[in-house]
């Protein structure tokens, strides 16, 4: 989360929300109190399961992603953002122009880094003789719902591939359970091998004990 706040400049953090039932309320009061209208929500679910809500308020919409392959700064040990304080230029492929879906996340990403009655746009041509230099963080966002208010209300989006962790973990737990089933019936496959043909007995077996 840190690093997420080294690259929005304009980006104020505030403390951590408990409650679980009035999540939505509370945040939505705490962002009229700081005069805000775009806010990232980090939720943490089991202490392994990480959501961002990207939400715009009062209004709406809100986006609800899983985040996955999260990389640090300070993990990847880059060179560091030698350009710490400027805003960041974003670009987007052009996926983010074909479904309403993406075009709206693609909206919502813009306002949210984009500090107001600032213009994000780079001349045709611009970035010829300029090259990247990645400093991190690294993460995926694996957009989950899109809902009409913040933090809820109807839904406008439902992503048909997404898989929750939990379903994921418990589809590890009886492949796991699988394997060792196997195991045991192999035991008994050849503990009933071995009942069923047993050896007879070696004539030679006792010939050179006695010397």
């Amino acid at each position: 989360m840190q690093d997420v706040l080294s690259l929005l400049p304009h980006a104020k953090k505030d403390s951590k929300v408990e409650s679980k039932q009035s999540k939505g309320n509370a945040l939505n009061e705490l962002l009229e109190l700081r005069s805000c209208s775009s806010c990232l929500f980090f939720e943490c679910r089991k202490q392994k399961d990480l959501y961002l809500w990207m939400v715009k308020s009062p209004g709406g919409p809100s986006v609800k992603f899983l985040v996955n392959a999260v990389h640090t700064m300070e993990e990847l040990k880059l060179t560091g953002n030698h350009l710490k304080g400027s805003r960041p230029l974003l670009t987007f492929s052009t996926n983010f122009d074909e479904q309403p879906h993406w075009k709206l996340v693609k909206e919502m990403i813009t306002q949210i880094s984009v500090p107001h009655n600032e213009i994000d746009k780079v001349d045709k041509g611009g970035l010829d003789k300029m090259t990247l230099i990645e400093v991190g963080p690294r993460f995926c966002l694996n957009p989950i719902k899109i809902f009409g208010g913040s933090f809820g209300g109807p839904t406008w989006y439902e992503n048909p591939y997404y898989i929750s962790p939990n379903q994921i973990r418990a589809l590890e737990k009886r492949q796991k359970a699988g394997k060792y089933a196997k195991k045991v019936k192999a035991k008994v496959r050849r503990k009933m091998h071995e009942m069923e043909n047993t050896l007879e007995p070696d004539e030679f077996a006792e010939l050179w004990k006695g010397e």
